[in-house]
């Protein structure tokens, strides 16, 4: 099993859609047997709540319920229980590269280098923005998750 974890700041917008929208191609490919998907937040601030209202719309917009989901905060056993740690930005990147072992730092990725023109680049968080930042922020989780997926498969043979 390939265990797959999205990592944002609080865990109720950025990270939860990219859990919600992967989740869904996995399913949708049949690979459920194969590869599972979490998400979680750097801080506890919002344990165990929802994802943010406008992600749940946005993602219900597009066939994805997230209300299974609630935030939680990473624990250091993720670092070893997940293949692939995909921070949503250049600072929980920094952060979790402070806070994992050395023997676990390759597991460690920026999301944004799986999408085909933004590598390098953080998800925005449009937690302070308007609607359009939900939608902009979205589309970038559906291209940079489709990728990500077809590397998995390719790389594990599934």
């Amino acid at each position: 099993m390939i265990k797959v974890l999205f990592v944002c700041t609080g865990n109720i917008c950025r990270s939860p859609t990219a859990d919600g929208v992967f989740r869904k191609m996995v399913r949708n490919k049949g690979l459920d047997d194969h590869i599972s998907v979490d998400s979680c937040g750097l801080s506890a601030y919002h344990v165990g709540e929802l994802p943010d209202p406008r992600s749940r719309e946005m993602a219900e917009s597009r066939g994805i319920d997230l209300t299974d989901i609630r935030s939680r905060k990473i624990k250091p056993g993720d670092y070893d229980q997940f293949d692939y740690i995909l921070a949503m930005d250049d600072g929980h990147l920094r952060d979790m590269r402070r806070q994992a072992p050395s023997t676990r730092q390759n597991r460690i990725e920026l999301f944004l280098d799986y999408h085909p023109t933004m590598a390098g680049q953080s998800v925005p968080d449009p937690y302070y923005g308007g609607a359009n930042g939900f939608v902009h922020v979205f589309d970038m989780i559906e291209e940079a998750s489709a990728r990500l997926l077809d590397h998995i498969c390719q790389k594990h043979g599934i």
